[in-house]
C-alpha cells in the first residue's frame, strides 16, 4: 500500500505525492548523481547519508499504536500550521518572519512532548513551531504570535513573529539573538538544583548557534555545576546558506563537546520521532540522576529555505533537495502507521481533515483579534521599583564606601534568604575580590548563595537572568566583571535583560543588580580605568546609579536589590577607601531612584555631576568661593537613569548658569543629555549656555602622566566654571 500525502504537505513542496518508500538504493542513487561543485556535492552527500534507527516497530522503546496515532495527529497539525505561516506571507497578511520547521518535526515533537507544562522549563528557538505546539501552545496562540496580535501570549506582538513563548506554563520568551538563551537556561537550572525542584530545563538550539562563545560558556557552567539542563541541538547542516563543513570540523556538532566532564551526549535521528523520543527520555533520566547536564544531538534535514527571506535554490542542488524530501519526518511516520496497519489511509485522511478544520477555525479566530494599540509601546518598560524613602540624618557609623557596600550586602542577604551573588574571584573564603568588597560573604552565607564564576562575563550576566526566572522573590547580585572595562563581552546579555520585561509584556522581570568597579585615578590603564555609563544609558529597560559617598552607596544599593527590574550599580573604585567618600551611614538607609542631592548649596551657578567628579567639583567650588568670590552649588545626580529632570531644571532656574562635569568621555557623555534637558525646558532662564567638561576623548593611558592629562580634575572644573561665570 502506498502512503497518500495530504494536500497541505504537497502545497508546501515538502514531499512528493505517491512517493515510494525510501530504500538504500534510493539513497545511493541520490548520492551518486554528478554534482555541480564541491560544496553542493558535499551537501547532497550529507542529506543522503543513511541515518540511525528507523521509525519502525523494531525500536526497543516503541510507543503503543494508540500513542503513535496521537503523535501523528499533532505532528500533522504542526505541519499544517507551518504551511499556513507560509501562506500568510504570500498573502501579505502577516507572519513577517517564518523559519519552517519542516524536517525537524521528529526531534521537535519529542522535545515538546517531553516538557511538563508548569513544571519544567523550555527555551525554544525561532524554528521551534512544532516544539511549541507539542509543549502546550495552541494553534490559536501560534497564529496570534505569527500575526503579532495584542493577545499574543508571548508578548502581545512586541517580539518578532515566529518566536513562540507562553511564560504562564514556563515556555520562555527567547530573543532573536541566536543562541543567547543557553546561559539563561543554565542559570535557571542552577535555581532548580538549589531549590531541589522536580524540574528539567530544556534549551533548544540550531547547530550553527553552538559556535557562539556563550554556548561554550553555558556548557562549561552547566557541567561544572552539574545542573539539570538538556541542550537539544537540531542539526540541519546549514547556517542559513553556509554548509556546516565550512565552519565546523565535526559534521556531528556534539563531537565538539566530548571533552566536557559531567555531560551525557546522546545522538539521534531527528527525523525519526521514536528515536528522538527515546533520546529525550535517556537525557531526562540522566539529568534527574544529578550526575550532570545532557546534550541531545538530533540529525535533521532542512526541507525548505532557512526562512522566508532566504532562497535556498541559489546554493542547494536539485539532487540534494530531492534527497532531503525522502527524510520528511511527517511522511515517515505516516508511512509507518500504514505499513504496520495501525491506521489506514482513510483513517489518516479523516485525522488530517479534522486538523485542517481546527487550524482554519483557529486562524479565523486569531485574525479577528485586534492589533496592539500604538500608544501601548510605553507600557512595561521596566518593573516598578521598591518604594524607597530617603531620611538623611547624622546618625550611623562613619564608613568608607567599601564598608558601606559590604555592610549593605550582608544586611540584604540576611533579610532575604533568596538573595544570591556570584562573579569572578569574589568569593574565596575570606577574600572578597581584588578590592575585598564582598569580604566575609561566602563564609557567612555559604557557597550556594555566594560563589565564584568562570571568567566569562556573558555567562555571569546570562545565568543571573536565568536564575531570576525561577521565582519572583529571588534577587541576584552579580559582579558583572572585575572592572567595568571588562564588561563588554556581557553587553549582549545586558541588552537582552534590558528588554525582557517589555518584550514579555510584563510577564517576566529580571530582578538583577549588576555591580561594576568603575572609573580611573588608580593608574590602571586601558582595561582598569574606564567608566561606561554613557554607553549603558542608551539601553532601555534598566536603571543606572553612580554614588559618590558611602551613604549614597548604601542607600542606592539597598534600593537596587529590593526593587524589581534590572539595575547597574557603578562603584567608583577610587573612592572605595578614600577619605573623601567617608561619611556616617544611617541604618537601613534607602534612596529612591532618580533623585539628585545637593552636596553644596550655591546661588551663582550649579555644577551638576556624579561619581568621582563630585569630589573634584566640590574642590573647585571651594576654590571659586575663596579665590573668585563665586557661590557655586554642586548637585550630585546619583542616579543616571532615571535622571532627576526636576532637580536639573530647578538648578538652572535658580542659578541661571550650569556646568556639567563628569569623568566619562566628553563626547557622547551624560553631560550632553543634561544640557539638552536644560536647553529644551529652561532656555529662558539661562544667562549663559550650558557648558560641559569631561575626560578627553581618547583611551586612558597607563602612565600616571598620561592618565593625569586625560582624566578630568578639579583644576579643569575650576577653570571651566570661572569661564562660565564670565560669559
Amino acid at each position: 500500500m502506498k502512503a497518500q500525502v495530504s494536500p497541505d504537505i504537497v502545497q508546501l513542496g515538502i514531499v512528493m505525492s505517491e512517493k515510494k518508500p525510501v530504500t538504500e538504493s534510493t539513497r545511493k542513487r541520490a548520492s551518486s548523481t554528478k554534482k555541480i561543485d564541491t560544496n553542493r556535492a558535499t551537501a547532497t552527500k550529507r542529506a543522503s547519508t543513511p541515518r540511525g534507527k528507523s521509525a519502525t516497530s523494531q525500536s526497543k522503546n516503541r510507543p503503543d499504536n494508540g500513542t503513535l496515532l496521537e503523535w501523528y495527529t499533532q505532528i500533522h497539525l504542526g505541519r499544517l500550521l507551518d504551511v499556513k505561516a507560509a501562506n500568510y506571507l504570500k498573502q501579505a497578511k502577516g507572519w513577517s518572519y517564518h523559519a519552517p520547521c519542516a524536517g525537524h518535526e521528529g526531534i521537535q515533537f519529542a522535545l515538546g512532548h517531553s516538557f511538563r507544562q508548569g513544571q519544567d522549563y523550555l527555551f525554544p528557538y525561532y524554528r521551534d513551531l512544532m516544539t511549541s505546539l507539542a509543549a502546550g501552545i495552541s494553534p490559536y496562540e501560534i497564529i496570534l504570535n505569527g500575526l503579532s496580535k495584542d493577545a499574543d501570549v508571548a508578548g502581545g506582538g512586541r517580539h518578532m513573529s515566529h518566536h513562540f513563548a507562553k511564560p504562564e506554563i514556563n515556555i520562555q520568551n527567547v530573543s532573536s539573538c541566536t543562541g543567547n538563551q543557553a546561559p539563561q537556561a543554565v542559570g535557571l537550572a542552577k535555581a532548580v538544583k538549589y531549590y531541589d525542584a522536580d524540574a528539567v530545563v530544556f534549551c533548544s538550539y540550531g547547530e550553527s548557534a553552538t559556535a557562539e562563545g556563550y554556548f561554550y560558556e553555558a556548557v562549561n557552567g552547566a557541567t561544572t555545576g552539574k545542573y539539570p539542563v538538556i541542550f537539544v541541538l537540531q542539526n540541519n547542516k546549514y547556517g542559513i546558506s553556509v554548509p556546516i563543513e565550512e565552519v565546523n570540523a565535526n559534521p556531528r556538532v556534539s563531537d565538539n563537546f566530548r571533552g566536557f566532564s559531567n555531560l551525557k551526549i546522546i545522538n539521534c535521528d531527528g527525523t525519526d520521532v521514536i528515536d528522538s523520543w527515546n533520546a529525550m527520555q535517556e537525557a531526562i533520566a540522566y539529568v534527574k540522576s544529578g550526575e550532570g547536564a545532557a546534550m541531545v544531538h538530533a540529525d535533521c534535514v532542512r526541507i525548505g529555505s532557512h526562512s522566508n527571506s532566504d532562497r535556498h535554490e541559489l546554493y542547494r542542488s536539485e539532487e540534494e533537495l530531492e534527497a532531503v524530501k525522502a527524510e520528511d519526518p511527517v511522511e515517515k511516520l505516516r508511512a509507518l502507521l500504514i505499513s504496520e496497519k495501525i491506521a489506514t489511509d482513510e483513517d489518516l485522511k479523516a485525522i488530517e481533515e479534522k486538523n485542517r478544520e481546527e487550524m482554519l477555525n483557529a486562524a479565523d479566530q486569531a485574525e479577528a483579534m485586534p492589533d496592539p494599540l500604538p500608544e501601548s509601546y510605553t507600557d512595561y518598560l521596566i518593573a516598578e521599583p521598591y518604594q524607597a524613602i530617603e531620611n538623611p540624618s547624622n546618625e550611623g557609623e562613619v564608613m568608607s564606601m567599601l564598608q558601606a557596600i559590604n555592610t549593605t550586602l550582608k544586611e540584604e542577604f540576611r533579610a532575604n534568604p533568596d538573595t544570591f551573588m556570584w562573579g569572578q574571584d569574589m568569593a574565596t573564603k575570606e577574600k572578597g575580590g581584588i578590592f575585598n568588597v564582598s569580604k566575609g560573604m561566602q563564609p557567612e552565607f555559604g557557597w550556594d548563595r555566594v560563589h565564584n564564576s568562570p571568567i566569562a562575563e556573558d555567562y555571569i550576566v546570562g545565568s543571573a537572568n536565568g536564575m531570576s526566572r525561577f521565582d519572583e522573590k529571588i534577587r541576584v547580585v552579580i559582579e558583572g566583571a572585575e572592572f567595568a572595562d571588562y564588561f563588554w563581552p556581557a553587553m549582549e546579555q545586558t541588552v537582552e535583560m534590558g528588554h525582557e520585561y517589555w518584550r514579555t509584556k510584563g510577564q517576566f522581570s529580571p530582578n538583577v543588580t549588576i555591580r561594576l568597579a568603575s572609573g580611573g585615578y588608580i593608574t590602571g590603564g586601558l582595561y582598569h580605568s574606564q567608566t561606561i555609563e554613557a554607553t549603558l544609558q542608551t539601553l532601555p529597560g534598566m536603571r543606572i546609579v553612580y554614588p559618590s559617598f558611602a551613604d549614597d552607596a548604601a542607600g542606592l544599593l539597598r534600593t537596587c536589590i529590593r526593587s524589581r527590574g534590572m539595575a547597574m550599580f557603578l562603584e567608583p573604585k577610587f573612592l572605595y577607601n578614600h577619605p573623601w567618600a567617608k561619611i556616617n551611614v544611617p541604618g537601613e538607609y534607602e534612596i529612591p531612584f532618580g533623585k539628585a542631592r545637593y552636596r553644596r548649596e550655591g546661588n551663582d551657578m550649579t555644577i551638576i555631576t556624579y561619581g568621582n567628579a563630585t569630589h573634584f567639583a566640590l574642590q573647585a567650588a571651594k576654590r571659586l568661593a575663596e579665590q573668585k568670590g563665586l557661590d557655586a552649588a554642586v548637585l550630585d545626580l546619583r542616579s543616571i537613569k532615571p535622571i532627576d529632570e526636576e532637580a536639573i531644571c530647578e538648578a538652572a532656574k535658580k542659578t541661571n548658569r550650569v556646568l556639567v562635569a563628569h569623568e566619562d568621555h566628553l563626547l557622547g557623555g551624560i553631560g550632553g543629555e543634561v544640557a539638552s534637558i536644560i536647553t529644551e525646558e529652561c532656555f529662558q532662564w539661562l544667562d549663559a549656555p550650558v557648558m560641559r567638561i569631561g575626560s578627553k576623548n581618547t583611551p586612558i593611558g597607563f602612565s600616571p602622566v598620561l592618565e593625569k592629562a586625560i582624566l578630568i580634575n578639579a583644576d579643569q572644573i575650576f577653570e571651566k566654571a570661572f569661564a562660565l561665570s564670565q560669559y
